[in-house]
């Protein structure tokens, strides 16, 4: 399967490629694209029904889409939950091709059981997925406001059942790729201070996985801070992709 996309901004300047998270789209990324209009932004769409997902194979067509746009540019991932697992497997693989990598609410502490208890579980809640109230809750969840809530709920509406249960399986289930360590581009990561100990715990293990890791604790936070804050987030993107700088929160340690 070939990996859609779309570009924006100035194909001349450093590339950024904006890796969504699971249950939204690339869509999630607008504010980011409008903010960022000076550079050259790439936004991907992960999920299709015809493909069996997974995070490896999307990290190796991402790679490749790199390589064919980059040419010799700077580049910086941005990766949010199920796309910053994909950032992570891509730094791992090509150590060297990418030079800046923000790695925000990446889940890295496998479930063990995970593979056992989803796909019945999945199977009973899936009916839910179409239905508005639950999917206004889930969306909330999210961060997803009115103004992308039909984008979201068109979204999640035509996902297939066997697509949710393999992207779930990927996300519970993945860790940290032995190569990691090996990644020699500048890494952010994040994760909200109202996110889950789970989603704490594996930012400690990524800050101390690679010496060139920085960790960050965001302040009245959950899952989802590009989309709770947009302002925030663009500004202190910016701010480590120029100067180095640290956002405001609690330094993981």
């Amino acid at each position: 399967m070939v990996m859609h996309y779309k570009e924006y901004g100035d194909l001349h300047k450093p590339l950024i490629l904006l890796i969504h998270g699971g249950g939204v789209g690339g869509w999630m990324w607008d504010k980011q694209v409008q903010y960022f209009s000076d550079y050259h932004c790439v936004v991907p769409e992960l999920i299709n029904d015809d493909t069996d997902f997974s995070i490896e194979d999307c990290a190796n067509k991402l790679l490749t889409i790199i390589e064919e746009k980059a040419k010799n540019k700077r580049v910086i991932v941005v990766g949010f939950s199920l796309g910053a697992q994909i950032a992570i497997q891509m730094v791992s693989t090509k150590p060297n091709l990418i030079d800046s990598a923000i790695i925000n609410s990446a889940l890295v502490t496998p479930s063990p059981v995970a593979e056992k208890w989803i796909r019945p579980l999945i199977k009973l809640s899936f009916p839910l997925i179409k239905n508005k109230s639950f999917a206004k809750l889930q969306a909330k969840t999210l961060y997803v406001d009115q103004e992308y809530f039909k984008q979201y709920y068109q979204d999640s509406s035509k996902m297939k059942l066997d697509t949710l249960i393999k992207i779930l399986q990927e996300n519970m289930t993945f860790a940290i790729p032995h190569d990691f360590s090996k990644a020699q581009c500048n890494i952010l990561v994040t994760v909200g201070e109202k996110e889950k100990s789970n989603m704490k715990k594996s930012a400690l293990h990524l800050v101390n996985s690679n010496p060139n890791c920085q960790g960050v604790v965001l302040s009245n936070i959950g899952h989802g801070v590009s989309l709770a804050n947009p302002e925030f987030f663009n500004r202190f993107l910016e701010e480590w992709i120029k100067d180095g700088k640290l956002p405001d929160g609690e330094v993981i340690n």
